[in-house]
């Protein structure tokens, strides 16, 4: 048994050990265009990525633009490139890959199918990140969705959800997507309840989805209409009910709308989240964040411009 003096030391030690400040790469809505035009520079930015060793990659979906069709060889492609990051790699899928494939131009899937497959090809049991380093997840496999997963690095609790643009499939498309939306919909924020339980001891929280959920001028936010659609209404309700009531700082990662920018989205009802929507389409850029949970912003954002771009 550990003398007193001695554990508070090692737990010291310990708490010293997770908080030291970190770095992790965000980026999303990219490749969009023709293979032969955006696949190299994708790679440019991977390599350009891979340099600067972050501790964790995100890619917050949409790894192809909707007129692009989502072809099992397009898959394959794809999930090369989500494993060519050399950190581990967490990514929830987004409305190009499934949601929107029902479109000519995106080749007349089926999105429920195209889901399957890609829930089969890429996550598996859900147990595993991307990238060449591969990280221990816990996920919501056994509910369907392995795609929804979450793992402590530090003192923060990263997590992914599977949020998506086009209304997050709430369409009146047909009945098999309605009853594909209430589905994933309860599952959701039945994972966003039970990871933020989990995460009572980390000192902070981020958070990766897709879609843009919100209608606001960034230059003033609101509270009361920051919600753009009805499909993600009840998600985000429980975001800002979760976020409040664990009162530590949060990071809310998207993309959909290719805009950078940062801001704080809910100022009376959940102050402490911060959201970061990531460049994509022809601003095929990535942001670095850099986490110190020993300093009151917590997190800070660089971005990262793709060289093969700006040359």
């Amino acid at each position: 048994m550990l003398r007193p003096a001695l554990a508070i030391a090692t737990l010291a030690a310990a708490s010293a050990a997770a908080a030291e400040p970190f770095t992790f790469i965000a980026l999303g809505d990219a490749p969009y265009g023709k293979p032969a035009e955006v696949y190299a520079p994708y790679e440019a930015l991977i390599a350009q990525i891979n340099t600067r060793a972050p501790r964790l990659v995100i890619h917050i979906g949409d790894t192809k633009s909707g007129g692009t069709p989502w072809s099992d060889d397009a898959l394959d492609q794809h999930l090369t490139f989500m494993n060519s990051f050399t950190a581990p790699t967490l990514y929830p899928p987004a409305d190009n890959e499934w949601t929107d494939c029902h479109r000519e131009a995106a080749g007349k899937f089926d999105p429920i199918e195209r889901l399957a497959f890609l829930r089969t090809t890429y996550f598996g049991d859900g147990t595993k990140s991307f990238g060449e380093t591969k990280l221990d997840l816990l996920s919501q496999s056994a509910a369907g969705y392995p795609e929804n997963a979450r793992v402590l690095q530090g003192d923060v609790m990263f997590i992914t959800a599977h949020v998506v643009g086009s209304n997050n499939n709430f369409e009146i498309r047909d009945k098999a997507a309605v009853e594909e939306f209430f589905a994933r919909n309860e599952a959701n924020i039945a994972w966003l309840s039970e990871s933020f339980a989990a995460a009572a001891d980390a000192n902070a929280v981020v958070i990766g989805i897709q879609a843009n959920m919100f209608e606001f001028d960034w230059n003033e936010f609101g509270d009361e209409t920051w919600l753009r659609h009805s499909g993600f209404q009840a998600f985000g309700n429980a975001l800002i009910e979760a976020a409040a009531a664990y009162d530590k700082p949060v990071l809310l990662i998207y993309g959909d709308s290719h805009v950078y920018r940062v801001a704080r989205p809910f100022p009376t009802k959940a102050p402490n989240v911060l959201a970061l929507e990531v460049p994509g389409d022809a601003e095929m850029h990535a942001v670095e964040v850099t986490v110190d949970t020993t300093t009151s912003g917590v997190f800070s954002t660089f971005l990262v411009k793709n060289d093969a771009l700006t040359e």
